[in-house]
């Protein structure tokens, strides 16, 4: 555990939301709030974040729907405990699971998720490519940050497994490498929505979101792009209010 001299304690959702992580490493930031701003759920359901780190989307997913059975998977140790003392400063409800999420199905069961039992997933895996992106000398922003050539496809894999038929995966992942995350979702998945994400005008997504279901079976659906700052490099009206807690199109439960 860091001591506390090595931690921020932050502000999200227009101070709705605090939390304590560390001021050096991975540090939760807007594809946190934007995950969960995209991840529709309703009150009972069960939902399980993964690779939850200090508990950032999962969290704000619980402030902005109530009555979540939530829990928070993360494999630091360091982590997790930050992230069970965030549930209890903000007094919400979380079970916080040191776990791998590339773990096997034995390793999930015996942490109480079994198969078919979840009702939303969502998940900020490690995105960015080794080949082309230079790892930080930080392990734990290292891990946090850079993919192996098959960490979607087993993080994808986990969540359809622990997933009920008809039951929700929502993701956050780099837009240049939407096709990745296609061909991963086409085993088991259907019924996607995706939604670009520009953090200007006049200049490609930086970030998809992307909610699937498993079994699904409608139409890929392409939403209308969020446009996270003007031509004058002010926050957007619309980014605003979904960084201050307000859903998303794919949020809508």
């Amino acid at each position: 555990m860091p001591e506390p001299t090595d931690l921020t304690e932050d502000g999200f959702l227009g101070g709705r939301l605090r939390l304590r992580q560390p001021k050096s490493g991975h540090r939760a930031g807007h594809d946190a709030m934007l995950l969960a701003a995209a991840t529709a759920a309703r009150p009972g359901d069960r939902v399980v974040d993964f690779g939850a780190g200090v508990g950032a989307a999962g969290l704000a997913l619980a402030r902005r729907v109530r009555g979540l059975e939530l829990m928070l998977v993360e494999i630091d140790p360091a982590l997790a405990e930050l992230a069970r003392g965030n549930a209890a400063l903000n007094a919400l409800s979380a079970e916080v699971l040191r776990l791998d999420v590339t773990a096997g199905a034995n390793a999930f069961a015996e942490a109480g998720l079994f198969p078919d039992s979840v009702d939303a997933v969502l998940m900020n895996p490690p995105f960015n490519d080794a080949a082309r992106h230079r790892g930080s000398p930080d392990a734990a922003r290292q891990r946090a940050h850079v993919a192996a050539p098959t960490t979607l496809e087993s993080w994808v894999h986990a969540a359809r497994r622990v997933l009920k038929s008809g039951g929700d995966l929502t993701l956050i992942w780099r837009a240049d490498a939407l096709a990745e995350v296609l061909a991963t979702l086409d085993r088991g998945f259907g019924s996607l929505l995706i939604l670009p994400v520009h953090a200007e005008p006049e200049r490609p997504a930086i970030r998809v979101l992307v909610r699937a279901t498993k079994g699904g079976r409608a139409p890929l659906a392409l939403l209308q792009g969020l446009m996270l700052k003007d031509e004058e490099g002010a926050e957007t009206l619309r980014a605003a209010a979904v960084l201050r807690g307000e859903a998303l199109p794919l949020g809508a439960a």
